[in-house]
């Protein structure tokens, strides 16, 4: 046995005694959640409560299981996000607490308050010391820093900046308020493709720091963009892009360091959970959900989000990609799927650099149960 301990519980089920719900359970029980959460503990249950109009986040009956378990060790789970950068449904935390009840997180379902983690309108954070190569602090929201634990929970899904997203990217951009968003975003540079923008303004309506306004076509105004995507995922045409060589590999490291500052306060009082199930193209921040590009897997959980995601990954990949979806290639078992979708971005890059900085390791050990 090597490397971090992987614990996968798969979604099939032919009895009443090991659906879903019970299988969650059992996951939190066995990869040591007992251990990391103590009588009185205020536990930020960490999840991504989708944007309006996207139906893929993890369903809220699957993270009431993760409640119960923890209300069972007599600690104190709170539901939280951060709000976001971009202009949509959860950009405050009052259309943010809105979106989550309209999804299915109302007290009454997941028996826990709902904390929108920076404050009303992303304030309220705090600065964490780290040693990185691009950061020596980052910006992390205080309902995070003044929790006694934590329990990340993340829909590994596809991401079009970031190759896919999973536990790194949760912590990341998951535990950051709007500022620390930027920073993460910081040195990309969207650019417009004019032979395929027709005009048509959209793109500046979305862009929340109005970098953007059309003449005939799109025109990017450099010094104020912060390359956070928002146009070139409404883009109709697709006319808008980045230089990913140059851009995306110091976006994924500027995550990293982002995920070490969110973690280290926890020490080892923190677990994650990964859900594979609809593993859809894009992040559930959009506002549709695409069919997915795999069929559901199951539930990882451990202590390293390295090595939760590099399992994760590598799970994935050994997956038939089904038929009908957005997969441009890579079908079959042992190709990348993400790379089937976003060619230009080797998400795995985060890994390695992750590890690098001493986040965790991608060595690991599946232990399926």
């Amino acid at each position: 046995m090597s490397g971090s301990l992987v614990y996968l519980s798969r979604t099939r089920v032919r009895n009443p005694e090991e659906n879903n719900l019970v299988k969650i359970e059992n996951l939190c029980r066995i990869s040591g959640l007992g251990e990391i959460i103590v009588k009185e503990d205020l536990t930020a249950v960490k999840l991504h409560f989708g944007e309006l109009g996207n139906d893929t986040y993890i369903k809220p009956v699957f993270v009431r299981s993760v409640i119960d378990f923890i209300r069972k060790l007599e600690g104190k789970p709170f539901l939280t996000d951060t709000n976001t950068m971009y202009i949509g449904s959860r950009h405050n935390a009052a259309d943010h607490l809105i979106t989550a009840i309209r999804h299915g997180f109302a007290y009454a379902v997941v028996d826990c308050p709902l904390i929108i983690a920076d404050g009303l309108k992303g304030n309220d954070y705090q600065e964490v010391s780290i040693d990185g190569g691009h950061f020596k602090s980052v910006r992390i929201a205080r309902g995070i820093t003044d929790a006694d634990a934590m329990v990340v929970l993340t829909h590994v899904k596809g991401h079009a900046l970031a190759g896919f997203g999973g536990a790194i990217k949760n912590l990341a951009m998951g535990c950051a308020p709007p500022v620390g968003k930027r920073d993460q975003h910081q040195g990309m540079q969207a650019e417009v493709n004019e032979s395929l923008c027709e005009g048509c303004g959209y793109c500046e309506t979305q862009c929340p720091f109005s970098a953007i306004h059309v003449e005939d076509k799109a025109v990017i105004d450099r010094s104020v963009c912060y390359g956070c995507s928002a146009c070139l995922q409404v883009c109709p045409r697709h006319a808008i892009y980045f230089n990913w060589e140059r851009d995306v590999p110091r976006f994924l490291e500027r995550m990293a360091e982002y995920s070490l500052g969110a973690a280290q306060g926890f020490k080892r009082k923190i677990l994650y959970i990964s859900f594979l199930t609809d593993i859809t193209p894009d992040c559930d921040c959009v506002t549709w959900s695409d069919s997915p590009i795999v069929p559901d897997i199951g539930f990882l959980a451990s202590a390293d989000p390295v090595a939760i995601d590099t399992a994760a990954l590598d799970i994935i990949n050994q997956e038939r990609g089904l038929t009908g979806s957005s997969l441009q290639c890579h079908h079959e078992p042992g190709e990348d799927k993400f790379t089937g979708v976003w060619g230009y971005v080797d998400g795995s890059y985060i890994l390695e650099y992750a590890e690098k900085i001493g986040l965790g390791t991608r060595s690991y050990t599946l232990v399926e149960i």
